[in-house]
């Protein structure tokens, strides 16, 4: 059984009786953050007005259960599954960044039917190349070695830019450092096993979102422009101004994008 995802649920209806609700919005974070990445967006009182909004803590983060070993996409994504069903959530909008990106693309293979629109932040759909699953072992090993602080401190500025706002920079660190090594690692030996979902892209005909911080260096703005013209029906912003976590670097901007694009998908 899936261990039970804490979770934030705001705003919108609840128990499904009002037929003009608008469709959730389930968030979902990345590595190696927490439901608190989403802030600035549960926070905004225009983007729950009517709205019902879900953010886990994906397992072995935040104040979900950790699992030692390795867990794969797949896992992710059926624990949000499974979340949702006890919510009594149907169909939603689902909006990834990072690896929580990859699990949004795993969902939309899964169970294509329950999404109706999808927000893709500061990803990309390749597989792992072999170098690529070789440093991401290892850095499962250098997290249950050296703790996350070393981790954290490296990547930082990789993470936002080294111009963002301290209290993001804060709340960044704090999160990673807050992150437990087992599931952290457990989560980076998974990813280094994903999947190809170039093909998927070209087709998931709901309405797509594509977004990314001009200053990314994980995910560049190129890799952005590759998946908004692999899928049939998106619209790519490019938020300047930000590195790899527009959504916390740039909060107003991001939100507004939001906003329009959950005005298009009801």
């Amino acid at each position: 059984m899936a261990p039970f995802l804490a979770y934030e649920d705001k705003g919108g209806d609840r128990d499904g009786t009002s037929s003009s609700a608008a469709l959730p919005l389930v968030l979902i974070h990345g590595h190696p953050f927490d439901r608190t990445m989403w802030a600035p967006q549960l926070a905004d009182p225009d983007l729950s007005a009517g709205r019902r909004i879900v953010a886990p803590d994906l397992r072995g983060y935040g104040a979900s259960p950790v699992v030692p070993g390795t867990t794969p996409l797949g896992v992710f994504a059926d624990d949000i599954a499974a979340l949702l069903d006890e919510l009594g959530i149907g169909e939603f909008v689902l909006a990834g960044l990072s690896m929580g990106g990859q699990i949004a693309m795993e969902c939309c293979r899964r169970f294509p039917e329950r999404v109706r629109g999808l927000v893709l932040a500061d990803t990309f759909p390749d597989p792992e190349t072999p170098d690529g699953r070789r440093a991401r072992r290892a850095t499962a090993d250098r997290l249950l070695a050296e703790g996350m602080r070393p981790y954290a401190d490296e990547v930082l500025h990789k993470m936002v830019a080294p111009y963002a706002d301290p209290a993001v920079q804060a709340h960044v660190h704090r999160m990673m450092t807050a992150t437990d090594p087992e599931g952290a690692a457990a989560a980076l030996r998974g990813r280094a096993e994903r999947p190809d979902y170039r093909e998927l892209l070209t087709r998931i005909t709901v309405p797509a979102l594509v977004v990314v911080g001009e200053d990314d260096e994980y995910t560049p703005v190129r890799d952005a422009e590759a998946m908004h013209a692999a899928l049939p029906d998106a619209t790519l912003h490019v938020v300047t101004g930000a590195a790899h976590l527009p959504n916390l670097e740039r909060p107003k901007e991001f939100n507004g994008i939001l906003r329009d694009f959950l005005s298009r998908v009801l």
